[in-house]
């Protein structure tokens, strides 16, 4: 054996799963990448199943990115973003809420998900307990147990295919150790959109028991009733403890760029600085020349995606509704349904068989926790014919099985 080589037995020991830590190997697997998995390669699926759209990202997006890169911009940067960058943030944000928002509140992140596990190590660890609304996008929960924490699941009410929220439900929630409430509005997979009470209300709870607010707006343009979704911004102070995780996935098409950002009191930008360089040390200067045509030259290419899956949504659940065999409303934002169909309970088993009778991938409601295990989700934000074609063909899946 060579010089300085562990021994076998030695390897042997460090190997041992036993001696990981319990969080990492314990990490859920995602139960919607098992459908998608089973499902990608079959001929003539409309797959409805992940979070993004079907459009590629515009060229005048990727064209920044690349005249970056043929300049040489391929060395490190800025730990918290571009100054271009997190000032063309800054206006965006400070235009879209119609208050002044100064760029020291911003911190670039190499995707949403970077920034929320950021937020996290921030305000959570061992014991800590963090709040999520169910039915909910996985990834908090799963990122705040590697983080050390728990969740409490907070379910949301359906009704007719609707949801709402329980404000004296959450109440009841909180603990001596929960520390933060996670916000999803307009939500993922159920569409929820919080009005401007009841986040004042959230607030208000926030501010009395001395907690944190995560609050993701990812969807926030996706918001059929015009303009934007309402935001904690229009209810909140500047010093009070909100964190915003947001990306440029969604509304610019951008889902594999993997670009977000955090918003948070400005006295700590050290702090995150510090978490990037520890995490990703910083996102890729020519991925920032991209976000930033994206946000400086967008917007028309935002309102055109926001009416298409406007469209679509209609399409879609018009569709469904039309069987008398579907629970299922039109949901106020995001660009998902969440729905149910009469005599089915286990959906994970749904969402395979859909896959091979319907030629439809979907979601399955179980993947987004207990409260979801009726439904499944689609999502509609894709081209219009597509989603008459996957709504018809599940139409007619459903009127097979009532026969």
């Amino acid at each position: 054996m060579a010089a300085g080589c562990p021994s076998m037995s030695l390897l042997a020991d460090m190997m041992n799963f036993d001696r990981l830590r319990p969080e990492a190997i314990t990490a859920p697997s995602s139960g919607i990448v098992s459908v998608i998995d089973y499902g990608r390669m079959k001929p003539g699926l409309v797959p409805l199943w992940a979070g993004e759209g079907d459009l590629s990202t515009p060229a005048f997006i990727s064209d920044a990115a690349a005249q970056s890169l043929a300049a040489g911009e391929t060395f490190y940067t800025w730990q918290r973003g571009l100054p271009e960058l997190r000032e063309a943030i800054a206006a965006y944000s400070s235009r879209l809420y119609g208050r002044a928002i100064d760029a020291e509140r911003f911190t670039v992140t190499s995707s949403g998900m970077h920034a929320i596990q950021m937020v996290l190590r921030c305000i959570v660890g061992t014991g800590d307990e963090v709040i999520v609304l169910t039915p909910a996008w996985p990834n908090c929960a799963a990122a705040a147990a590697l983080a050390g924490a728990s969740v409490r699941e907070v379910p949301l009410d359906c009704s007719d295919g609707g949801w709402s929220l329980d404000l004296d439900r959450l109440r009841d929630a909180i603990g001596p150790r929960t520390r933060a409430l996670f916000i999803n509005t307009p939500a993922n997979p159920t569409g929820w959109t919080a009005d401007r009470d009841t986040l004042g209300a959230l607030l208000g709870v926030a501010r009395e028991k001395g907690l944190f607010i995560i609050a993701d707006e990812i969807y926030g343009r996706f918001f059929y009733a015009g303009g934007r979704a309402p935001s904690f911004h229009d209810v909140m102070n500047d010093d009070d403890p909100v964190f915003f995780v947001n990306s440029f996935s969604k509304n610019w098409a951008m889902t594999g760029w993997r670009a977000g950002w955090i918003e948070a009191p400005a006295e700590l930008g050290t702090a995150f600085a510090n978490l990037v360089q520890y995490s990703t040390s910083g996102l890729a200067a020519f991925i920032q020349r991209g976000a930033i045509a994206a946000i400086e030259k967008g917007e028309p290419f935002v309102e055109e995606q926001v009416e298409r899956a406007h469209r679509a949504r209609d399409i879609f659940i018009d569709a469904l509704a039309a069987t008398n065999r579907v629970s299922i409303a039109k949901p106020a934002g995001a660009f998902y349904s969440f729905f149910a169909i009469d005599g089915i309970e286990d959906t994970r088993e749904a969402a395979f068989r859909i896959v091979d009778e319907a030629g439809v991938g979907l979601a399955p409601g179980s993947a987004f926790g207990e409260a979801g295990n009726r439904f499944l989700r689609a999502c509609f934000h894709r081209r219009l014919d597509e989603v008459e074609t996957a709504a018809n063909r599940l139409a007619e899946w459903i009127g097979s099985r009532a026969r």
